[in-house]
């Protein structure tokens, strides 16, 4: 290889880079709305919007999720399903879980293994989010998104369940 190409390699490679689009260093986040906007006929009837950020830039990412319930003592899960809003950055979820019983929503962004950003919602007796959580780990001065446990959405189940006998 002469020396002419050798010192344009680095410059290819970095071309190819940056022509596969921009990294994204650091990581994801998301928060749920609710409710969502009736005047925006994208999310009209949706149950909630889940907005996804890369820092805090709205950034579109894939999102998968189930719904976990408990109805007559045994426990149920139901795959979650979201569509495209008029923003690039939110994806709209109607409702998809049965009205009876105790539900949570586990909410994900599809992503390596490596970075998880991921939100829990606990229904309440009334049917509304009683609570999100969108947990963390601290990573020096940063919250940074983690996954959640199966301990914690069977603690969200329970939570639900709480707010049901309490009504």
């Amino acid at each position: 290889m002469s020396i002419a190409r050798r010192a344009l390699l680095p410059l290819a490679l970095a071309a190819a880079a940056l022509a596969a689009g921009p990294a994204r260093l650091g990581p994801p986040w998301m928060s749920i709305e609710y409710p969502a906007n009736p005047h925006d006929e994208r999310t009209r009837g949706a149950y909630l919007v889940v907005n996804t950020y890369h820092h805090g830039t709205p950034t579109q990412y894939t999102l998968v999720g189930t719904a976990e319930g408990v109805v007559g003592g045994a426990r149920r899960s139901a795959p979650l399903r979201f569509t495209a809003t008029s923003r690039e950055s939110a994806q709209a979820l109607t409702r998809q879980w049965p009205t009876e019983g105790r539900w949570v929503l586990h909410i994900r962004l599809q992503q390596d293994e490596a970075t998880e950003a991921a939100a829990l919602v606990v229904i309440g007796a009334d049917g509304t989010p009683a609570r999100v959580t969108v947990p963390v780990r601290r990573d020096g001065p940063w919250s940074v998104p983690r996954a959640i446990t199966a301990a914690e959405v069977t603690a969200a189940l329970a939570e639900a369940g709480e707010q049901r006998r309490g009504q």
